[in-house]
């Protein structure tokens, strides 16, 4: 009996010895110790799957190139319908040239229609060199010194822009072509040497209808468009 209660005397001291060891090493803190993970705090659902260490949250990738497609449809729809043959063409023409944007390309066309007619009433070269390609510059120019041959001068004033539309859009070698039919109100007369009026009228408003074609090169950092083909509808 006594032997018996020596020895288990001694695995009840060898136990309380083992368990505070492994006290002192288990319950000890580092300051390094993750949280208890609730499950049901509203911290971690926030959280959610994708959260990792540090608090870090990973996000998922966002389809940026699609929202910007459907941005730039969605632009294109506003000028020409869904489906039609223009609004395919825009849309080709835009998925090649990503900085297109069908409403501010009329707008400059519009502000490029009254600089190029009332450069050519004025006989302004070089400003009608920046805005024509070389061949409908040489055009221009010809025209201009066969006036001034004769001793003519044009007079004009520019009313206004009443419609501009897209008509036609294509790429073609490297090179994005787009056709606009404008509409524009002139007051345009033509004078001889002598100051007779020879073309025109001074006094009254003509309805001009021009289909004007503008082109850029695609690779090209600049922005700018030039005119490469006049028709006059008139």
């Amino acid at each position: 009996m006594g032997s018996f209660d020596f020895i288990t005397f001694f695995f009840l001291i060898a136990a309380v010895v083992i368990f505070l060891q492994l006290r002192s090493v288990l319950g000890r803190r580092t300051g390094n110790e993750r949280p208890p993970f609730d499950p049901y705090s509203p911290r971690e659902m926030s959280k959610g799957p994708e959260s990792a260490d540090n608090g870090k949250v990973v996000q998922l990738p966002r389809r940026e190139s699609t929202v910007e497609d459907e941005s730039r449809y969605a632009a294109i729809d506003a000028v020409a319908k869904a489906g039609t043959p223009l609004n395919g063409q825009l849309r080709a023409l835009s998925d090649a040239d990503r900085s297109f944007n069908p409403e501010d390309f009329v707008s400059g066309a519009k502000m490029a229609y009254e600089m190029i007619v009332m450069a050519f009433a004025d006989g302004d070269r070089k400003t009608l060199k920046g805005l024509l390609s070389r061949e409908v510059y040489e055009g221009f120019d010809s025209a201009i010194s066969d006036r001034e041959g004769k001793g003519e001068v044009v007079k004009s004033t520019f009313v206004g822009i009443e419609k501009a539309d897209i008509t036609h859009a294509e790429i073609k070698d490297n090179e994005e072509n787009i056709t606009v039919r404008i509409i524009s109100q002139l007051i345009s007369a033509t004078y001889d040497k002598q100051g007779k009026l020879i073309d025109g009228d001074a006094d009254s408003v003509a309805e001009v209808n021009d289909l004007w074609t503008f082109s850029r090169d695609i690779r090209s950092r600049d922005p700018n468009w030039k005119l490469i083909a006049t028709e006059s509808e008139n």
